[in-house]
């Protein structure tokens, strides 16, 4: 069986060099790819003199590093992970072979921490309300959708349609793997304190709400219905509360003592059912998308089909 390690990175030479030399360590049959996102410093450099293989990827951010990796390396089980030195590299063994007994198509690794630099407060707060509003919207089963730490199938891969560009990306990975009704597990793994040197690139409040604009935008493209139902939930509530002294009004004296606020909630009782069409028409279009690409992850052949090789 063919194992890529993906290692996407920014300005990491403090680190790198020890991520590639744990990880060829733990999976000596595995590659390691350390795809550079525009660094400047010696993580290049780094990686090459420890014996991953180095490539780039100009365009910034993490979504669109690991989208030029999915399209370019070549394997059966692919471990994505972080450059900065914070997973535990030697758990990697025991997750592939769990996710090929299990069968599954995404496995994540839950970070456990017990030291309280290496967990921000802020990050954990975040990661706790991100990952529970797409369990709600999503009927996802994880306990932290947003670890950097993952081993998908090449069928995941294969046929993953990555729209995210920045940290998003691990909240698709989760989206995508839930509509497709893919065979999820997940792990605990030792979350550490970043070496002297490395510097978190995620800022709490911008890609924290850059995460939830995102899980609205996939509500949008994969759950429509409710979307726009959701819309025009609003939309009805606000015409209601507009119109119903109207109605009142008019039903006790026969006149319409308000002519713009009654054009006001009919406008707005128009746009609530238009919303609620555009769901149902988007909703049959998002099916059939659906359909064409179970029907294409279904032709790549899943972990336990490789484990023989």
């Amino acid at each position: 069986m063919k194992i890529a390690v993906l290692v996407p990175c920014y300005n990491e030479e403090a680190a790198i060099a020890k991520v590639v030399a744990d990880f060829r360590t733990v999976l000596p049959d595995a590659v390691v790819y350390v795809y550079d996102n525009n660094s400047r410093d010696q993580t290049m450099a780094r990686a090459a003199a420890a014996g991953a293989v180095v490539r780039s990827e100009p365009r910034q951010g993490k979504g669109n590093v690991v989208r030029r990796m999915f399209a370019d390396i070549e394997a059966d089980l692919y471990l994505l992970v972080d450059g900065d030195d914070t997973y535990d590299a030697a758990a990697a063994p025991a997750m592939i072979a769990q996710m090929v007994a299990e069968g599954a198509d995404l496995l994540t690794a839950k970070r456990i921490h017990t030291q309280a630099d290496a967990y921000r407060p802020g990050h954990v707060l975040g990661n706790k309300l991100l990952t529970g509003l797409t369990s709600w919207l999503f009927d996802v089963h994880l306990s932290d959708m947003l670890s950097g730490y993952r081993v998908f199938s090449r069928r995941f891969v294969k046929t993953f349609p990555l729209k995210a560009e920045g940290f998003a990306i691990e909240t698709e990975f989760t989206v995508h793997a839930v509509r497709l009704m893919m065979p999820l597990a997940e792990t605990d793994t030792h979350y550490k304190e970043r070496p002297v040197g490395s510097v978190s690139k995620l800022n709490t409040w911008r890609d924290g709400f850059r995460i939830l604009f995102f899980i609205a935008y996939l509500l949008r493209e994969e759950r429509p219905l409710m979307f726009f139902t959701a819309i025009a939930a609003v939309f009805a509530a606000v015409a209601l509360a507009i119109g119903a002294p109207l109605v009142h009004d008019y039903l006790q004296t026969g006149l319409v003592p308000r002519l713009p606020s009654a054009v006001l909630a009919t406008g707005l009782m128009i746009i609530a059912f238009l919303s609620s069409a555009c769901g149902l028409i988007l909703d049959n279009v998002t099916r059939g998308r659906w359909e064409a690409k179970r029907v294409a992850y279904l032709a790549v052949p899943g972990p336990q089909d490789l484990s023989s090789r």
